[in-house]
């Protein structure tokens, strides 16, 4: 399985972006696509999953904290996955990763390559 995402950049604070994660290789099934960034500490503190999406039905799953402000979808059709965050703040910088999951109760069996996001104050 071969992950792409795409879709970072620089916005203003109060601003929204949208995030894509193609993926490839695919077998059929079900599988899940979960989003993640890093923590603070840097590598060694790992990566946090703030979102996933069960690709098939459609169940979805947010991190509490984000209040709303991230949602997940996906386009079966383009096996693509995409993260649309709203409502953007200067702690939101980060490099957004995706992540392939046979389902969301599982950890990533494969990651993509991440995208910058960065949010100006």
């Amino acid at each position: 399985v071969q992950l792409v995402e795409s879709g970072g950049g620089l916005v203003q604070n109060g601003g929204s972006l949208r995030l894509s994660c193609a993926a490839s290789g695919l077998r059929n099934g079900d599988y899940a696509i979960g989003w993640f960034r890093q923590r603070p500490g840097g590598e060694r503190a790992g990566r946090e999953r703030v979102t996933c999406i069960q690709v098939k039905d459609g169940s979805t799953f947010y991190k509490d904290y984000l209040g709303g402000r991230f949602t997940t979808s996906v386009d079966d059709a383009k096996n693509t996955v995409y993260l649309h965050m709203n409502s953007l703040r200067p702690e939101d910088s980060n490099t957004y990763y995706c992540a392939w999951h046979i389902s969301c109760s599982y950890t990533p069996g494969f990651w993509g390559q991440g995208t910058q996001v960065t949010v100006s104050s």
